[in-house]
Order: C-alpha cells, then sequence, then structure tokens
C-alpha cells in the first residue's frame, strides 16, 4: 500500500543491522535504505547536520531535529521509533520531531520545514478499525486470569435439578432396514482419520467454552480421542468434520427417505455436483465426542432436518418443540449474556430426552431445538437435508439466524441459490400438470418473503437454469394457488385469512371480509359451497383484422354492447386489428338427490385502429366483454357470472423475488 512505502517505524534490530554494514555517505541515505519497499521517487537531499557534541550514539544515529533536543536532557534509548516526512521523505526520531502520541495511528506526517514551505498540508490519522456490533458471551476474566476455567459438566448438573419429560416419539424396528448403508461398527476414529487424511484440518469445540480451538488436523484429533480419560486435558468434540468425496463417503448412503426429500438430491442440477463443483455439501457428517462433552442448545441451520446413526457410543438428545412461543424464547437467548448463564429450558413449555445406543438412527424434524450429551466416547454418521414439507419453519429459522447475527460460515451453503433451483423445478412440474401434495401447496403458496429476502434472492439467481426471475416468481406463485383450488374468478380470495395468536391460541376477533377462503362473504354467517370438480375445456387466442368504425360517435356505447360484427357496419373505410381470446370453464358439484354444474365461457377482444386519436376518457383505445352461459346456474354463484376476467399475469398479486417460499 502506498501508506507503507510512505512511513514505517524502524526497530532496534533494524538499527543493529545497520550498525553492521558499511556507513553509507549521508545520514539520510542510510536511514532511506532501512524502509520496507523503495520510494518511487527520489529523496529531497537534506543538508547534513552540523558536527554536535556526542550523545553516546554514533552520528548515523541522529536525525535533523537532534541538535534542537541535544540539551534536552532526551534519553537517547528513547530513540528507536522513527518517523518520515510525507514530502520530504527525510526521517526524523519520533521522541524529537513528533506530539508524543502514537505515530502507528497517524496517516500521513509532515515535518516543520515542509508544514511552513505548504501550510495546507495537515497530519491525518488513520481510521478508527472496525468494530463488530454483536453481542458477545461475557468471559469471566477474574477466573481467566487466576486460572480457573468454565466447568464443561456445568448443564449436566444443572438438568439433575430440571423438570425432563420422557419421549413419546414411536420407534420403528424395520427388519427390510431403512435403505441406507453405513461403515462397520468396527470402524474407529483412528479409521476415520486414515480415510479422510491425517492432515486434514478439523475443527475441535472446546466443551467448556464452547469454542472452536485452533490448529487441529484430523491425525492430531484420533491421537487425544486414543488417549485414556484420565490423560486428556480438557473436554473436546468434534461435530462439523464434512467427508464427501473420501474413501469413508464410499461407504456410506443416507437413508432412502433422506434421498427421497432432499432438495440438494432432487433439485440441485447433476452436473453441477461432484468432485470440484461448489454445491451445498451438507449429507455427509462424521461427529466425534468423548465422554462429558456437551453441545449447548442449538437448531441445525436453516432449520434443516437431520438423519443421525450411531455407529459407536451413546448420546442423550434434549428437545424443545418449534413452537412460535419456544423460537422466540431461542432467539433472545442466542447470541445473548443469557446463553452462558440461563438454561434455556426455564425459558421454554417443556424439554424432552431422547437417549440413543450404537445401530440407533434418528430423524430430527425441521426446527427442533436441541442439546446433546455425549455419556461415552461416541462415533456418529450424520447429514442434514432441506425438504418440502415445512418451507415456513425453515424460512423462520434463517430470519433467527439473521437477527442473531450468525456468521455466514455456520449457515446453510447456498441456500437462496437452492431455492431458486426448487421453484424452477417446481414451476416445471407445474406445467406440465403434476401432482403435488396438498401440504406442499399449501406452504409453498402462504409464504411471502421479505424486501430484504427478495434483494438477497436477486443476487443468487442460478443463470444456467433461471433467466427472467420476476416472471419465475410470479408465475409460480400463480400456478399453485390455481393447483391448489383457487380458479381465476378466484384470485383476491386464494389467500387464507390471517389468524391472531396469542400465545400460540386463538382469541376471538371481528369477522374480515376474506373470513372464508372458498369464496367471497356476501353474508353474515354465509359460506359458499365449493365445487367439486372444476375443468378448463377451452383456452384459444387468435388476432384478425375487420372493417369497422372507430368507436367516437355519440351512441357507440349500444353499438358494440351487442356483440356482433355484422351491425358495425362494412362499408367503412376503417379497418381495425382485433386479438381474441376465448376461455371455457366447466364447474360440478354433487348434491343432495342429484348434482350441479355450471358453464363459463369468457371471450377477450382487444380491438385497436391505425388512424384516429383515442378518446382515454370514453374508450381508452380498446373494447372488452365477457360472455358466459350455463347449463345448470346455481342461485348462489350468480354473481360469479358478472365477474370480469383479466390475464392471470395481471390479476396475481405476488412477490417478484420471493423465491425462497417456493416449495
Amino acid at each position: 500500500m502506498a501508506r507503507s512505502k510512505r512511513r514505517t517505524t524502524r526497530s532496534v534490530a533494524q538499527e543493529k543491522q545497520q550498525q553492521q554494514e558499511p556507513a553509507p555517505p549521508s545520514p539520510v541515505s542510510s536511514r532511506s535504505s532501512l524502509t520496507p519497499m523503495q520510494d518511487d521517487e527520489p529523496a529531497v537531499p537534506t543538508p547534513i547536520p552540523e558536527p554536535v557534541q556526542a550523545l553516546g550514539r554514533s552520528e548515523e544515529e541522529t536525525c535533523p531535529d537532534c541538535r534542537d533536543h541535544q540539551d534536552s536532557g532526551i534519553d537517547p534509548t528513547t530513540k528507536d521509533s522513527w518517523i518520515r516526512c510525507d514530502a520530504c521523505k527525510t526521517w526524523y526520531h519520533w521522541v524529537c520531531a513528533g506530539n508524543g502520541g502514537d505515530p502507528d495511528a497517524i496517516d500521513k506526517w509532515y515535518c516543520k520545514s515542509c508544514v511552513l514551505e505548504k501550510p495546507s498540508r495537515t497530519i491525518t490519522l488513520k481510521p478508527p478499525a472496525r468494530k463488530s456490533a454483536r453481542k458477545r458471551t461475557q468471559l469471566n476474566y477474574a477466573s481467566l486470569n487466576s486460572g480457573v476455567e468454565s466447568d464443561p459438566t456445568r448443564w449436566l448438573r444443572v438438568i439433575q435439578s430440571k423438570s425432563i419429560q420422557d419421549d413419546q416419539f414411536k420407534r420403528m424396528n424395520v427388519p427390510e432396514g431403512l435403505g441406507m448403508r453405513m461403515p462397520s461398527p468396527d470402524c474407529t476414529v483412528t479409521d476415520v482419520a486414515n480415510m479422510v487424511g491425517r492432515e486434514t484440518s478439523v475443527e475441535v469445540i472446546d466443551v467448556a467454552s464452547q469454542s472452536t480451538a485452533p490448529g487441529w488436523t484430523l491425525g492430531k484429533w484420533a491421537d487425544y480421542y486414543n488417549l485414556e480419560p484420565s490423560a486428556r486435558d480438557k473436554i473436546r468434540n468434534v461435530i462439523s468434520l464434512e467427508i464427501s468425496a473420501t474413501p469413508l463417503a464410499d461407504q456410506i448412503t443416507p437413508p432412502r427417505l433422506v434421498r427421497e426429500l432432499d432438495w440438494v438430491e432432487k433439485f440441485w442440477p447433476s452436473s453441477r455436483k461432484g468432485k470440484g463443483q461448489a454445491y451445498p455439501k451438507v449429507q455427509l457428517y462424521c461427529l466425534m465426542g468423548v465422554a462429558s462433552a456437551w453441545t449447548d442448545w442449538h437448531i441445525d441451520f436453516a432449520g434443516s432436518s437431520v438423519y443421525y446413526h450411531i455407529l459407536r457410543g451413546c448420546k442423550v438428545f434434549y428437545f424443545i418443540r418449534p413452537t412460535p412461543v419456544n423460537l422466540a424464547a431461542y432467539e433472545r437467548w442466542s447470541g445473548t449474556e443469557l446463553q452462558s448463564n440461563v438454561w434455556l429450558g426455564d425459558m421454554v413449555d417443556e424439554v424432552v430426552k431422547v437417549t440413543l445406543t450404537a445401530g440407533n438412527t434418528m430423524i430430527i424434524p425441521t426446527g427442533w431445538i436441541h442439546a446433546v450429551h455425549t455419556p461415552v466416547d461416541s462415533l456418529v454418521i450424520g447429514g442434514n437435508f432441506l425438504h418440502s414439507y415445512n418451507v415456513a419453519t425453515q424460512l423462520k429459522v434463517l430470519e433467527i439466524e439473521k437477527a442473531t447475527h450468525v456468521p455466514k460460515k455456520f449457515r446453510f451453503p447456498m441456500f437462496t441459490k437452492l431455492c431458486w433451483y426448487v421453484g424452477e423445478k417446481y414451476l416445471r412440474d407445474l406445467r406440465a400438470k403434476e401432482e403435488f401434495s396438498p401440504r406442499v401447496l399449501e406452504v409453498s403458496g402462504s409464504i411471502r418473503g421479505s424486501e430484504a429476502a427478495k434483494r438477497d434472492a436477486k443476487d443468487q439467481v442460478p443463470s444456467d437454469r433461471v433467466k427472467d426471475p420476476s416472471a419465475l416468481a410470479r408465475e409460480l406463485r400463480w400456478r399453485i394457488r390455481i393447483t391448489a383450488g383457487a380458479t381465476s374468478d378466484d384470485e383476491d380470495l386464494g389467500r387464507p385469512a390471517k389468524k391472531t395468536m396469542v400465545n400460540g391460541h386463538g382469541i376471538k376477533r371481528k369477522r374480515s371480509p376474506v373470513e372464508y377462503p372458498q369464496g367471497p362473504v356476501l353474508f353474515k354467517n354465509f359460506q359458499p359451497k365449493e365445487w367439486d370438480v372444476v375443468l378448463d375445456l377451452l383456452n384459444e387466442e387468435d388476432s384478425r383484422r375487420v372493417a369497422a368504425p372507430y368507436p367516437s360517435d355519440d351512441g357507440w356505447q349500444q353499438q358494440w354492447s351487442h356483440w356482433e360484427d355484422d351491425s358495425l357496419g362494412s362499408n367503412t373505410h376503417q379497418t381495425a386489428s382485433v386479438e381474441r381470446k376465448r376461455v371455457v370453464i366447466v364447474k360440478t358439484r354433487r348434491i343432495d338427490g342429484g348434482l350441479e354444474r355450471q358453464r363459463i365461457e369468457r371471450v377477450f377482444e382487444r380491438w385497436m385502429w391505425e388512424d384516429g386519436a383515442v378518446d382515454t376518457k370514453a374508450v381508452d383505445g380498446d373494447v372488452t366483454m365477457a360472455m358466459a352461459t350455463m347449463d345448470v346456474d346455481p342461485p348462489e354463484d350468480t354473481h360469479a357470472l358478472k365477474q370480469e376476467e383479466e390475464e392471470p399475469e395481471e390479476d396475481v398479486k405476488v412477490d417478484d423475488h420471493a423465491i425462497t417460499v417456493a416449495a
């Protein structure tokens, strides 16, 4: 940098090296030779100071201001710090020419002669270092200073006095297995180190402080793991060793359920996965912990689900259900001083305990808050996966991670880009009339992204699959609503009614116009019936040119309302360009003793004349009419026949970049 070229400080070691070298012609040139980088412009010659009385140092150790301070009683040993003028490039003792401050804090410095020569020159300071605004865990420095470290078994003692519920989760003994493949139960940590690589870096957690200990390799970890418990200096844990593309990974196949649901497995392009490709590598992890290890409360990144298989040892899980109230409590607790002083279980409704032994496999659902205790030395294989059955909770956890300032290093990699791939594939399937689970459609169609999410989504668009992200997001949301059962004449009513919640329970409130998503609320306590079948029989478009008069004369409204081209008059010399779209919809439902059916035909026309100005107050440049006929028309749906229909892209209100909700 230019700053380092202009100025540096000179150490005692450099001065000793200078004394061993032959004396250069002048003090200025000798001091300039000690700069880390040569200046681009030659130094301005400075007159050699007149001989002065010896001060205990050689003449080459003096600066132009030393003569002014020779009788001031300055200790020569304090002249180890030098500073260079940014104008004349002359070196000075900081104690002689400075103001007594810190020279490392100065950005630009000028000597007195250069300032007098050009008064506009000003000494400036470096900007202050950036500081993170994130709240950090408070450390007990008094204990650290006295050599007393945090107790790694602290929370295990706290648990003894807490109310912990036994789990009621279902157990399955599947004779044919889970469709997965795991290493031999005889596999050891030494085997893992040899297969993954003993020189592979690994993040090791110091259980006492719940912080990462630097400088560990798998070989060093294996040596530590194989020590007797009494010989280990600390209790440590490994929970994030990613093992894809290693010989160990070749022995592992995740459960079939995981492979069928995993977004990365299903939607990330296969041509962009594999060795050397950047993709979310979260499916294969090896976890190794020694006895008494403790992993504090956390949610897996982006609320992802987890499969967890015990190869050796035992694990004890403590779970908290991800209800809105519990997630809010976790957000208040995470990343604050509460994290080191408060048991999270005291802030939620209940804590459930699950014990796993060697050979057990567990699937952790989306967003469940959990802490883990390792009673004995253990070896575990696991992995994370996102799926389409609880997108809302996944996005909620993502917002919690942002609110608590979780570093991007510990978030789900390439999450937004993965969501674009999911949305693009779902749109293709919806166009092809593929069947979707009602739960997937309900979750996907009811979520809207924030403005910040939209901006982030736009920056992460995969150009190999998505060419127009705004159009994709709009069409995806529209097709989800149509597939979920909302017809185009119900577009304003396809959004479910919002429910007011207090502590997870509904309360009484006033009725709103969107109380019932099935149809418009015409009267109090009235709810129209749903149709059993809704079919789009016809959807055609055409264009033609027709001789017709321009609708500018009086009485044009009556003339154009007959919907008969013959009545327009073919003798006119004016010609209009007509774009026409025709849609036919049939609805059918069963009733007591029979059935009801309804046939709706809509015709949309746009007439444009090349000659003549348009009177926007009268006609707005086009003529539109909808025509509907039906075979059997139930009285309560008569209003549907009078509604006008526009293009779906114009009516459907969607978030342009809320692709992260497409599940």
